[in-house]
Formats: structure tokens, sequence, C-alpha cells
């Protein structure tokens, strides 16, 4: 028999004297793969399936345990094997807590490349589908007693790594380098003064290109083994690659847009050094994603909670395609939807086939936010509100045993990062309490929101439904400044109305990313007629993103923002003044609580 040892393509072989050895397939066939969740069979069984090269790529482990009997050696054999046949290649990310971390992830995605983004102490070491490594930037210094650490010997051999900032800099400091306070913060625009254009990491990049740097510390001096590749007039260090290994650090951030080249030396990374074959879509996704959700979920029954936006219409009929009947999803109305919403999307949900139960609720919701005027505690009831009734009518199905989300990647990132610190909380992220006796499924977790709508439009769905603005899941209760009423509500329902009917009308909805009206909790005085008024002030909010990691705000026309303004003030009753508001993401978010 032949046993193989070895990672990828690295094999050894010892031989073993066998009445009926399996056969040797080539290095392209047998990998070497340890995995706990691996299955294990008999020879027998095994040795058909080792033989079906066009359903299994192998990633297979020969062990023999020899004992001893009668002076002779026996071999007890067990072959354990992976299918993944239906397995995409990705770059693990791992997170050490920087703002950039996500748009690391967009850009990948971008080269049609799946990648995961992980906190830095979690690498799937047992997942045989990751091709390379990145390492993200960090808010602490690598010296800093806080700072996050990882031991990276593992990985070091096995996967190409590339480390941004932090994760360049904690490379160096761990081998032996220096890192200590830049003399002054190196922040903005630089420029590649030298570079090795022969390195693979570099191929292409153009002399002189713009880089972005955003860091404090800097490296002084880089271990022995280390290679500086690329310089700038102020950087001695812009990058570095270690002498032998596929590893790189670079203390630049390609992934942002000013970065000339970055999008470039990431697709060096993955596809030149890492190999990837670049072919995830939205085709893919939901190929993959729906023969998993018929696996997860098999023949039990599933319950989804519709919010009317783009993300939890997708997840329905995503999840539709792969279990049909079984799904039905619940659409509640908690008061402080948009005007007409409710009747409109249940008739657009009909429209696509889906099985639907419109719930009012709104006494409910308005009843345990009368009084409430602070933000968490708003979002905190009404998801509250919404596991209560989603609870109640789930009983009203028989055996339901899941619950499905629209949850989307940028939900799960500002709701809670590694550093704990909680940017906003999300109603549809955090699990659920354990009195629903529901288990969460969330097809869309790991995809960003223009991601959300190529999966939408691979789906045939219709592209009004697609290209609606995201909504926040409270609904117009966090663009209410203080306490929610049903008077402030019909106010802010009619002004809101105008500005994206306006939108609509101008055709200008397209191109905005987000939109919306908040009544802000000051009253000012107006003229009308002859009269004096002392009455509501408004802001218009509309911003541009491709993600909502970050964002800018429209720049409408002077004439476009005239006549909404002008609208609002003479169409609806209890406003006197509009105001536009020009902040981008960050430092602010784009809903204000």
């Amino acid at each position: 028999m032949n046993i193989l040892y070895g990672y990828n393509t690295n094999l050894a072989k010892k031989s073993f004297n066998f009445l009926n050895p399996l056969p040797l397939y080539s290095k392209q066939d047998i990998l070497f793969y340890k995995s706990r969740k691996a299955l294990s069979q008999n020879m027998p069984a095994n040795r058909k399936v080792l033989s079906d090269k066009l359903t299994i790529r192998r990633y297979i482990l020969y062990t023999v345990t020899p004992f001893f009997e009668n002076s002779k050696y026996l071999c007890q054999q067990k072959i354990y094997y992976y299918n993944v046949h239906n397995m995409q290649e990705k770059i693990i990310i791992l997170d050490f807590g920087s703002q950039t971390t996500q748009l690391i992830g967009r850009r990948i995605r971008e080269l049609n490349t799946y990648c995961e983004i992980v906190p830095y102490n979690k690498f799937p070491y047992d997942d045989p589908s990751v091709i390379g490594v990145i390492l993200s930037g960090s808010p602490f210094s690598v010296y800093d007693e806080k700072a996050f650490k990882t031991d990276l010997s593992k990985l070091r051999g096995k996967y190409p790594i590339l480390g941004i900032c932090y994760g360049a800099q904690f490379m160096a400091y761990t081998n032996g380098g220096k890192v200590e306070p830049a003399n002054t913060r190196e922040y903005g625009r630089a420029h590649l003064a030298k570079f090795e254009q022969n390195n693979p990491l570099l191929k292409g990049v153009r002399v002189q290109s713009q880089v972005w740097m955003s860091h404090g510390d800097t490296i002084t001096s880089v271990p022995e083994n280390f290679e500086i590749i690329a310089s700038t007039d102020k950087v001695s260090v812009a990058a570095y690659q270690i002498k032998g290994e596929k590893v790189w650090g670079v203390q630049f951030h390609p992934e942002v847009f000013h970065s000339e080249d970055g999008t470039l030396l990431l697709k060096n990374f993955v596809v030149n050094i890492c190999g990837g074959k670049q072919d995830w879509s939205a085709a893919s996704f939901i190929e993959t994603t729906v023969n998993s959700l018929k696996t997860q979920l098999g023949d039990d029954k599933v319950v989804l909670g519709l919010s009317g936006g783009v993300d939890s219409s997708v997840a329905a009929v995503l999840l539709n395609k792969a279990i049909g009947k079984n799904l039905t999803c619940i659409f509640v109305d908690h008061g402080m939807l948009r005007k007409n919403e409710f009747k409109n999307v249940l008739h657009d949900y009909e429209c696509l086939g889906l099985n639907v139960i419109g719930v009012d609720a709104s006494e409910k919701f308005f009843s345990e936010l009368a009084g409430v005027t602070e933000p968490e505690k708003k979002r905190k009831i009404i998801g509250k509100g919404f596991i209560d009734v989603f609870d109640e009518e789930a009983h009203k199905i028989k055996d339901v045993k899941w619950l499905a989300q629209g949850t989307i990647y940028p939900d799960c990132i500002e709701s809670l990062s590694i550093t704990g610190t909680v940017i906003k909380s999300h109603h549809n992220v955090g699990g659920l309490p354990e009195k629903m006796n529901l288990k969460l499924c969330e097809p869309l977790r790991l995809l960003f929101k223009d991601e959300v709508r190529r999966v939408g439009r691979e789906l045939g769905m219709p592209e009004h439904l697609i290209t609606r603005h995201p909504f926040p899941g409270p609904g117009l209760a966090v663009r209410i400044l203080g306490d929610i009423t049903r008077e402030k509500v019909r106010i802010l329902q009619d002004a809101d109305d105008i500005f994206i009917q306006g939108l609509r009308d101008w055709n200008l909805y397209d191109k905005v990313w987000q939109a919306g009206v908040i009544l802000l909790p000051v009253q000012s005085v107006g003229v009308m007629g002859d009269e004096r008024t002392y009455e509501r002030a408004v802001a218009l909010r509309a911003v541009t993103s491709t993600d909502a990691m970050t964002a800018d705000w429209a720049h409408l026309p002077y004439e476009f923002m005239a006549k909404v303004s002008n609208d609002i003030i003479n169409k609806v009753k209890g406003v006197n003044r509009v105001c536009y508001d020009i902040s981008s993401k960050p430092p602010a978010t784009i809903e204000w609580e």
C-alpha cells in the first residue's frame, strides 16, 4: 500500500506490502488533508469512491495503525475523505480590528474571489478551501499590551500571507524587527519612489504610484531574512518580502480608493500568488447557497422576517428557491414604515410567489415606545418587539424550526467588532432568545449590499425591488430624534414621501445609495402668509456609497433641493424649515440614530 504524507503537493511516499494495494493517484488528485469532520469509511467502500474522479476532488488521509500479533505486523486501514466538489476556494482575512478590514473584503470580492473575515485568533485550520491569508490593520500598536497577537507559525509555509499596515508591522516585530512611533504620523497620500518591479506582488505597479498611508508607527528595521521591496520618500519600508517565503507586508493600504494600483497589488496576491481562479460570482453563490440550504434545512419549516428592503426580499427568494412551500414569510407593520409601504410591499411579495403573512402590530410598538428617547433603547425595544411578534406568529405554523433573516455583512460588523465596540445594534443580529426555540438561518450574512443586489438580479427579481434604497429595520423610529408619537410619524411619512418621489421624478433615485428625512427635536420660527409659525424642522439625508461601510453626502442639484424644500413646507402640516445633511461616513453614520 502507498502511504502519503505532506501538505498539498509536497508528498512523500512510504511503501508497505499488502495483498491488495490501493492505486496511487497523481499529485493533483491526492492531497494530504486531515480533518476531524471528515468521513470515515471502510476499505471496500472507499476504493469505489476513490475511483470516481468525476465526483470527488480528493483531500485524503491514509492512516496505518500497526500492532504486533503472532510476530507479524498487521495494519488497520482507515481512509478519510472530504468531498469538496462544490467547495468555493477562499481568502481568509484575519481581522485585527481595523476600520478598513471590510474594504479589504470588498476588493477581494471585486476580483471574483470569495473571502471571509474572521477574528485574528480564529483561523479555520480545518478548512481545505483556504488558498491565502491577509492580515488586516489594527487600532493598536504592535508593542501595546492590549495589541491583538496570534501565532502565525502554523500558517507560514502553508499559505501565501499578505500583511497590511499593522499586519505588516506585526510580522516584522515578532520576527525581531523594530516598530517605533513615527517622527510624524504618516497619514494620507504617498508615492512609491523605489520598488522591485519584478517582485510578484508589485508586478505591473507604476513608478511613483500613489498609495495611502494611515499609521502612527513605522518599521524602523527589518529582520535579516526580510527584504525591502518598496519605499516612499518618507517610509523606507513601504513593503517587504520574507526571503524564500510567500510572505509579504505593506505599510500602506492597497484596499482604499486612493491607492491607485491597490487593486492590482491585491490581484497579484490573490490570483498570481495564491492561484485564485476568480470563479466566484452571483450565479455560483446562488448555486452553492441553494445546495447548502437544502442540506442545512432538509424538510424543516422556516419562517422569515421580511422588512420590505432588498436584503430580506433576496433572502426570501433564495430560500424559496431552495425549500419552496416550507418557507413562510412574515411582514410586520410596526407603524413606522414609509407611507403606504405595508400595502405596496405585500403586493410585491405576492407577485414573487412568496407565502406571506402580513401582521399589523403598530399599536404594540407605539405603546412600548411611548416616552422613549434614547436611540439604543428604541432599537432594543423594536428588536424585542419583532421577536415577540415572530414568536407568536411562528407558533401558529406547525413544526417551524428555523427563523431566517436578511442579515448582511455590514450589519454584523457594525453590531460588534472584534474590539468589542458596538457602533450601533441591529435588530436582526446577535442570535435569538432561547424561548423561541428556533435556529437561525442567515443566507446573506457574508454579502455586501451591492452583492445582494447582483444575486437578486441573477434570481430574476424585478428591478424596482432590487434597487430599493436600504431602510433601517426600526424604520422611521430612528429617524425621529426623541420620543415617538403617531403625529410625528405622520409628519415624517409625508415629508419622506415627497423627498423620495422627487428623487424618482428627477431621475436621481438610482444615483443615490440611501435617502430619507429626519425629524429634528427642535422647532423654529417661521412666517406663513401673515401669520407667525413655530413648527418643526426636518433634515434631508442622501448619500452615495458602494457598500455602506463608507459614504459621502450626495451632491444633489440646487434646483431639486429648492423644489423639495418648498413642497415639504407647503404640503406637510407641522414643518416650516428644511435642512440638508452634508456629513460623510465616517465620522458620521448614515442614519442619525
